[in-house]
């Protein structure tokens, strides 16, 4: 566990510093845009965070939760529907399902260095896009 830890932070440090690295050489090219570098790094560790943090949040706040899906909630909805849809089962693989198993079990280190990668390049790319 320890090492996966430390192999999603050294991913994401990475997509940062490379994110800061492009925006310090942009704005060495125009010297009247200086506040673009601190945009791209705030819109980086954004999207990072929602990747490692506000996702996981997200789903249990939803009703995804490690003990089951939570009675009365938004997960319960969509399970009934999907039951329902599918005859009384909530079929392996549906959105259901896969939402209940990040839910309970979290991404995969694959999944969190693709996340942080899209979501910290697209947040880097925002805060430029604001900054300008």
């Amino acid at each position: 566990m320890g090492t996966r830890v430390v192999t999603v932070a050294i991913v994401t440090l990475l997509i940062i510093a490379s994110t800061i690295g492009g925006a310090a050489a942009k704005d060495r090219r125009s010297e009247e845009d200086n506040g673009s570098v601190i945009g791209t790094v705030i819109g980086a560790t954004v999207g990072a965070g929602l990747a490692l943090v506000g996702l996981p949040v997200c789903l249990g706040a939803l009703g995804f939760t490690g003990a089951g899906i939570a009675a009365g909630s938004v997960a319960a909805k969509m399970m009934s529907a999907a039951a329902i849809a599918n005859g009384g089962g909530v079929a392996a693989g549906s959105t259901v399902a896969v939402l209940q198993s990040v839910g309970a079990a979290g991404l995969s280190l694959g999944a969190k260095a693709g996340l942080t990668a899209a979501l910290g390049s697209a947040g880097a790319a925002a805060g430029d896009y604001i900054t300008e």
